[in-house]
């Protein structure tokens, strides 16, 4: 098992901040091989310096993909499964950038169909170095009660 809390260690509004991430060349470079997306505002200079950003941009499920990753990293829970993403991007995420999450427990509740979980459903914030909001969401995990919660699994 992982490190992190258990759902019954949690608390409503409860937040964390996750450990940062410095965007490079090869987090776009890698991404694009695996997702098999390689366009040009992505991968080629010349042209991304002709659009409304100016340069290359990383794609934005990447950073999606670092925020699950920084999430992860902050063992904020034990063993979450992934049950939704709503997730808004709201400013480019560029090479040099470095990243935070910012998670709020939203809600929370025990599962009505797994007794040994609980539904725990997040804010996240995306920042950048310089405070600025790339990328935005709710996201729903199950995370494990606790073996002495009083709950059968």
């Amino acid at each position: 098992m992982l490190p992190g809390r258990y759902f019954d260690d949690l608390t409503l509004g409860q937040e964390t901040l996750t450990p940062r991430v410095t965007v490079t060349e090869g987090h776009i470079l890698s991404y694009a091989g695996v997702a098999g997306d390689f366009s040009p505002i992505h991968m080629d200079n010349v042209y991304a310096q002709t659009t409304e950003f100016g340069g290359r941009i990383a794609h934005g499920l990447m950073g999606l993909s670092l925020t699950d990753g920084l999430k992860v990293q902050s063992a904020t829970f034990k063993d979450g499964i992934a049950l939704s993403w709503s997730w808004s991007f709201k400013k480019p995420i560029r090479i040099g950038d470095t990243l935070q999450a910012h998670i709020r427990i939203k809600e929370m509740r025990p599962s009505n169909n797994k007794p040994g979980m609980g539904i725990v459903v997040m804010d996240i914030d995306l920042v950048n170095q310089n405070g600025e909001v790339v990328q935005k969401g709710e996201h729903g995990l199950m995370v494990p009660r606790r073996p002495d919660a009083g709950v059968s699994a």
